[in-house]
């Protein structure tokens, strides 16, 4: 279905890297949504956000699970979440930061599909996400600290499942996603 964009033939994810489908992980404020939309667009596939697809399964936003449920119970859904889009085929997936915290969610991300991990600096990374405002994680947090914190915690996990690294600091986003593609590329074609 898919990859006709790329590479001018129409092959599944399957058919040209022997996995199912592309995910993107990382901090948030990497711009793994901005790059998941673009990256989608020119492989001609679907793309999901886990978090937006969370929402809308719950009918409300994030902050507010959150603030009735805990962090708990938001990752309990982000683990259902991950694993129904893991049962997909031929998306481009941008999950939350973070997904990787659980076990199950690693071992399905890294055994269904090609694992990209987006990096940025931590001054790119405050730029991003300016005040946190909708980012239960950061709420009343030094946002230094806080996100230094979660790096910290969150780093050798994304590195433990991901098939590669790019760092997005002072990258357009079009660039971003035409390296992801050099690299596809490079894969398929060994």
């Amino acid at each position: 279905m898919r990859f006709a964009a790329a590479f001018g033939r129409p092959y599944s994810f399957r058919d040209m890297l022997g996995k199912r489908n592309i995910y993107l992980i990382g901090p948030m404020g990497t711009g793994k949504t901005a790059v998941g939309k673009q990256l989608g667009k020119l492989l001609g596939s679907p793309f999901i956000d886990s978090d937006a697809e969370i929402e809308k399964h719950a009918g409300v936003d994030i902050p507010y699970i959150f603030e009735r449920e805990g962090e708990s119970g938001f990752r309990q859904r982000e683990r259902e979440t991950i694993a129904e889009l893991c049962r997909q085929d031929d998306i481009v997936l941008a999950t939350g930061g973070g997904a990787v915290l659980a076990p199950e969610n690693r071992r399905l991300l890294h055994e269904t599909g090609v694992v990209v991990f987006l990096q940025t600096s931590l001054a790119q990374q405050m730029q991003r996400v300016g005040k946190g405002r909708g980012r239960p994680l950061l709420k009343g947090t030094d946002l230094a600290q806080r996100l230094t914190e979660l790096r910290e915690a969150r780093d050798p996990l994304y590195r433990e499942i991901a098939d590669y690294t790019i760092t997005t600091d002072n990258r357009r986003v079009s660039r971003v996603a035409e390296m992801i593609l050099t690299d596809l590329g490079r894969r398929s074609a060994s």
